[in-house]
Formats: C-alpha cells, sequence, structure tokens
C-alpha cells in the first residue's frame, strides 16, 4: 500500500511521492519547462500533485470516477492542496483537448494498459505544443511475448484485479516515433531512480551488500568499493546487459521538434 501510494491521507502519500527520489528525476527532466501539464491516467493524482507543486497548471485525466484511486479522489486532493489541478474523466486513447494544447504531458504507468498503444502514443503527440516533452514512467518491458503469462502470474494486482500488460521494449519504441517524436530517450531498469523506486541507489547498494554478505565472505576491500557511487553504477551498467525479468521497468522521454 505504501510503495503503490495507496495510503490516507491521500495528500500525506501525495507529498511522500513529491519529495521522493523518482519524482525529484522527473522533476530534473523538466526544469526547463513551464506551462500547461497533463497527467495521463492521473490515478489518485500523485503526480499531479507534485507538477502542480513544481508550479504547472495541471490537467489530470482519469477515467475511473473512484473516490479512493479516481477522479474523485484527485478532486478532493485538489481542494485540499489548493493546487491548480483540473480533472477529466476519459480515456488515452481519445484525449478530448485541441491539438498543441499542453507544454508537458506525463503519464506514469500508463502506456502498458492502453486498449491501442498506437493511437494512445499519437494522442500524446497531438496535444503536445512543440518543443514540448512526453515523458512514459515506469513501463513494464518483456523480453519476447511468451515471457507475458510469467509476468502476469507473478504481478501482486494482476491476480486482484486484471489489467495489467507489457509490451516488447521495441513495441514502445515504434509507437512512440510512429506518433512522430522527434526524439526518443530510454531509461533503463537500472540507470534511473524514476524505475527503480521503491529503490533508491543507496537501498539498493545496501541490499546487494546484504545479499553478497549472506552468499560470499566480503573482504573490506569489496565492501568500500561497493559503496563507491562510481564502482556501483559500473556494475549496474553491466548487469543491465543480463537482466532479463519479466515486467522491469522503462521509462521514455520523448521531444516533439520545435516549429
Amino acid at each position: 500500500m505504501l510503495d503503490a501510494f495507496y495510503d490516507d491521507p491521500l495528500v500525506a502519500a501525495a507529498e511522500r511521492y513529491f519529495a521522493g527520489d523518482e519524482w525529484q528525476a522527473v522533476s530534473k527532466l523538466l526544469r526547463n519547462c513551464t506551462g500547461r501539464a497533463l497527467d495521463v491516467g492521473a490515478g489518485r493524482g500523485i503526480a499531479s500533485y507534485a507538477l502542480a507543486r513544481d508550479g504547472f497548471t495541471v490537467t489530470a485525466l482519469e477515467p475511473d470516477p473512484s473516490a479512493i484511486v479516481g477522479a474523485s479522489a484527485i478532486r478532493a486532493l485538489a481542494a485540499e492542496s489548493k493546487l491548480p489541478i483540473e480533472v477529466i474523466e476519459e480515456f488515452s486513447e481519445h484525449l478530448p483537448f485541441d491539438d498543441n494544447t499542453f507544454d508537458v504531458v506525463f503519464a506514469r504507468a500508463v502506456l502498458h494498459h492502453t486498449r491501442d498503444l498506437d493511437a494512445a502514443c499519437r494522442e500524446m503527440f497531438r496535444v503536445l505544443r512543440p518543443g514540448g516533452i512526453f515523458i512514459a514512467a515506469r513501463e513494464h518491458v518483456i523480453s519476447k511475448e511468451a515471457d507475458l503469462g510469467q509476468f502476469l502470474d507473478q504481478h501482486p494486482l494482476h491476480r486482484l484485479y486484471g489489467g495489467e500488460h507489457a509490451f516488447v521494449l521495441g513495441r514502445y519504441i515504434g509507437a512512440l516515433r510512429g506518433a512522430g517524436f522527434a526524439r526518443v530517450e530510454i531509461l533503463r531498469p537500472l540507470e534511473s531512480p524514476i524505475n527503480l523506486f521503491p529503490y533508491t541507489i543507496d537501498t539498493l547498494r545496501n541490499a546487494v551488500i546484504d545479499n553478497f554478505s549472506r552468499r560470499f565472505s566480503l573482504g573490506p576491500l569489496w565492501r568500500v568499493a561497493l559503496r563507491s557511487n562510481r564502482f556501483f553504477e559500473f556494475l549496474l551498467s553491466v548487469a543491465e546487459r543480463f537482466d532479463n525479468r519479466p515486467g522491469r521497468l522503462y521509462s521514455f522521454v520523448c521531444h516533439k521538434a520545435a516549429t
């Protein structure tokens, strides 16, 4: 519940998300952006809250009307926090906005839920202003289609409500480039705090050291080396070459060409 920011009071969960390493990494990507932001598949509004706290005028798109995890929850959060968040109940494949409306479009764990990935990406592109940025954060990736069943069997929430999915990496990239984005940056699973949550670099390092300590006798030099940010990031870059976990998380930073 805590890792999914489903705990109450909602405003405290939203503030925890805003202050955490994941959002701080997103905020750095948006540091030169201002204006209007669209939060697609906004859930209970934690990213809408964070965008508004960073100075954006926010539109939250959420088809679920629920007061717990949907549009009614976002409206209550906006009222309590007094932040500029408008709520629209609609799906991402048919955005009810004019072309070139938003400076930023943000979607956290949304694309893998879409009923039509290509249509959703085209809509994100359409409503984004020239020179704008679209961030698709924490998308599930599989290495091959045969891995999908294993991923769904292991997903703790899919067994409760269904609706989860995952695509191969090339499927996401093809949909984003096909939508028209001039540049698509790929943030790999172990590369960015956006994908690491609920871990941070520090807590992941501690978990690795604890795991290695239980399996092997680590000498003092190894412990010192693992505590080095540069050495640990090098190990992560090596580990990524062998990372084929079904459903591992990628994020995409997409740029619309300025006219």
